[in-house]
């Protein structure tokens, strides 16, 4: 029986078409308490829900939807080993990455115990992290490393670089970090620009060492390397690698020694906890790694240990799963009310929208529900002088994840009273809205004539009662980050499980993979194929035509 044609999800469907004139500003006003309700603590992180268009009974039902669904079932199988990426049979078990020393949980598949391998990896990542910040580390012409350049795509350069980028404060004052992952020369050659040969250090992370973009960015680096004067044998100097296939990082020609292992059972999307963080260490310590792994086991062991009704991952889940089903919500805008947290809309959408943007269940048939919706947004207060007017008085209505940041890091002091001054003010304008007699009153009062606001008035009127989730991190750190991405981690796995859908694959991206090799070879041959029926429509025959046409061939 699918999720579907449950009792639990049909009483929650009847339950939205009651709630449909619910307002928060009305619940707020007849509860006092329903702040307090609706607000819950985990790892150190503060989330309020309570301007959700929530009651008591809608938490009730979706209770009841994630029982019946055995999300807590499916969690615990997951922390079991069992293999839940049922397309791959693959274990999912990116928690080992982060499970402390010393901790009674063990996270096994097939029967191995994982740990030791996690430890021996971080051991290795912790030398490296040494040997570059103390200089013994040297590249080919005897230069100290000053450059480290990540080069991966997706899961391999999504998430390293938004927590790179987050946790500035704590930067190793010697290193610059750079990211390339578009394969798009521009990208790396701005890089490259930025960069000396001698004393540049490329990570070159690919989980099977044959991502097209990766490769194509990391021959191009090797060249730019040994066009400086080095040799292949210097090679070894400025690349190290993070891959699952150690070998192919070998045939590349980088050192055994210097060769990263991750492992199958760890998704790229959530790999950032593994060898893939390693330009994180590099750029700040280990030790602040580590921090960043304590702070996701922190909000690991909530998720594994809470009860239902105060998981916070999991009433995440089932609040969006409630928006997305219940009230109709297409897209979730995400909005961090910290510059330094600029590329957490980035990194959820492939978190979210990878795992969870399927339409065919783990049985192989049809989903009859609409799953994860679009995940988009933009720091304040940048957003509010570009999308937010669409989030105000807009015809789609946008639940909004606000996530702010107590502590000031000591400078500009009132820059951060304002910033979060906007923050919450922003939620309390989407839930509260203006209505028509008080536009009226305060276009009266600004001494407007009848007509101007007959006029003007109904262009003033905001709806409100548009929903939103504000989440607030003590101070920007290594462990209040990692418990925010595993915040959403569980969440996106909560809410596979209650769609039903696989959230550990990712066929989708195959079939543009596959064609883009077809088209590359014939662009760099100058000719379209035309073997038998046309190899192409007639749109992307055209396309190929004019990008011939324009240069003759695209050459390798």
């Amino acid at each position: 029986m699918t999720i579907t044609s449950s009792s639990a999800w049909l009483s929650l469907l009847e339950h939205a078409d009651a709630m449909r004139d619910y307002r928060v500003a009305e619940a707020f006003q007849a509860d006092p308490a329903r702040a307090d309700r609706f607000s819950l603590r985990a790892a150190g992180l503060f989330v309020d829900f309570s301007k959700q268009r929530i009651n008591a009974e809608t938490l009730a039902r979706l209770l009841a939807v994630a029982e019946a669904a055995d999300v807590l079932a499916r969690r615990d199988a997951m922390a079991a080993g069992e293999p839940i990426n049922c397309t791959e049979q693959r274990a999912v078990l990116h928690m080992a990455l982060r499970n402390r020393a010393g901790s009674s949980r063990r996270y096994v598949t097939r029967g191995y115990d994982v740990a030791s391998d996690v430890e021996a990896v971080q051991q290795q990542m912790a030398r490296l992290c040494d040997d570059i910040h103390s200089g013994r580390w040297r590249g080919w012409r005897g230069d100290k490393i000053t450059d480290v350049v990540n080069i991966g795509i997706g899961g391999s350069d999504l998430g390293p670089f938004m927590v790179t980028e987050a946790l500035r404060r704590d930067a190793f004052p010697a290193i610059r970090a750079h990211f390339v992952s578009n394969v798009d020369g521009a990208h790396l050659q701005r890089v490259l620009s930025q960069c000396n040969p001698g004393s540049t250090l490329f990570v070159i992370v690919s989980k099977t060492f044959s991502t097209t973009e990766t490769l194509m960015n990391a021959r191009a680096a090797r060249e730019w390397l040994l066009a400086s004067g080095a040799k292949e044998r210097d090679v070894c100097k400025h690349f190290v690698a993070v891959s699952a296939y150690l070998d192919a990082a070998r045939e590349f020609g980088i050192d055994a020694a210097n060769v990263f292992q991750f492992w199958d059972w760890v998704g790229g999307r959530f790999s950032l906890w593994s060898a893939v963080g390693l330009t994180i260490a590099l750029a700040t310590s280990m030790a602040v790694f580590r921090d960043l792994l304590a702070g996701a086991h922190a909000m690991d062991e909530h998720f594994l240990t809470a009860a239902p009704e105060c998981n916070l991952p999991l009433l995440m889940a089932l609040i969006g799963v409630w928006n997305r089903n219940g009230l109709g919500a297409e897209s979730l805008c995400v909005a961090p009310y910290s510059q330094d947290l600029r590329r957490l809309p980035s990194y959820l959408q492939q978190l979210e929208m990878e795992s969870n943007g399927k339409s065919v269940g783990i049985d192989g048939a049809p989903l009859e529900v609409a799953t994860c919706p679009l995940i988009w947004g933009e720091p304040g207060t940048n957003g509010q002088h570009a999308f937010f007017q669409l989030l105000h008085q807009g015809t789609t209505v946008v639940p909004v994840d606000f996530i702010a940041v107590l502590a000031n890091d000591g400078s500009y002091p009132d820059h951060q009273r304002a910033l979060l001054a906007n923050c919450f003010a922003q939620s309390e304008a989407l839930m509260l809205g203006k209505t028509e007699s008080q536009v009226r009153a305060e276009l009266i009062e600004a001494g407007l004539d009848a007509a101007a606001v007959n006029s003007l008035a109904p262009h003033k009127i905001f709806a409100g009662n548009r929903p939103s989730t504000t989440i607030l991190l003590p101070a920007l750190t290594a462990h209040s980050i990692g418990a925010l991405i595993a915040l959403y981690e569980h969440k996106v796995f909560a809410q596979g499980v209650l769609w039903g859908v696989n959230s550990f694959d990712q066929w989708g991206v195959e079939l543009g993979k596959q064609l883009a090799r077809r088209i590359d070879l014939e662009l760099a041959e100058g000719a379209i194929s035309s073997v038998g029926k046309p190899a192409h429509d007639a749109s992307t025959r055209n396309l190929m035509a004019a990008a011939i046409g324009a240069t003759g061939s695209i050459k390798r």
